[in-house]
């Protein structure tokens, strides 16, 4: 994506997220106030740029953003849990597809990622929810396994989740995400894409 798209992108996420429309979750008609914006994975670092610039644009309009990384959510967690130098120690010898299944057991959405995620949420007040990090938690965890577990977590707020890929919505095959815009990620249908939202 060429700089000047970039930018385009960046002016029209903060338009959208600072707009009454979505802080107020206008026009949903009782769905889930989830919102994706896919982008290239080789933008990774400019789009990282560009949302710390608009969480303090957003910050100077007295919009409060919630940011939780799913990487470092991980670390924590299983620091906490008292079984990260374990990990480590274990990962370089032990084989692929067991330690996947090994952390996929420690990091069920549904049993673990889900209840971190409410217990962070009520760290005090904030106007939307920013869910970071999904690229680097992949294989462990699936986008769409959070996604489906976080419908009953986050409540009365608009989420957004950065993803690194594609989010394909058809009317025939319906919608799905597509991680580094090579891996279908699973179908998905409660979201919507933020760059088609009006500002």
């Amino acid at each position: 994506m060429t700089p000047i798209e970039l930018s385009n992108q960046e002016e029209h996420l903060f338009q959208v997220l600072s707009g009454k429309r979505f802080l107020q979750m206008e026009g949903l008609s009782n769905e889930v106030p989830f919102f994706i914006y896919p982008y290239d994975p080789e933008d990774a670092l400019v789009v990282a740029g560009a949302k710390k610039r608009i969480k303090n644009r957003l910050a100077n309009k007295g919009i409060e953003v919630r940011e939780i990384n799913l990487y470092d959510l991980s670390v924590e967690m299983l620091k906490e849990r008292g079984v990260w130098d374990r990990l480590l120690a274990l990962e370089p010898d032990q084989d692929k597809a067991d330690f996947r299944e090994l952390l996929q057991g420690m990091l069920d959405p549904q049993d673990h990622i889900s209840p971190a995620i409410r217990a962070k949420l009520t760290e005090g007040d904030f106007d939307i929810f920013f869910l970071t990090g999904i690229g680097e938690v992949f294989p462990y965890i699936r986008s769409h396994n959070v996604l489906n577990n976080l419908q009953s977590v986050v409540i009365g707020k608009p989420m957004l989740l950065f993803f690194p890929g594609r989010y394909e919505q058809s009317d025939t095959l319906g919608s799905s995400l597509v991680l580094f815009g090579r891996l279908k990620d699973d179908q998905y249908y409660r979201a919507k894409n933020i760059l088609e939202q009006e500002a």
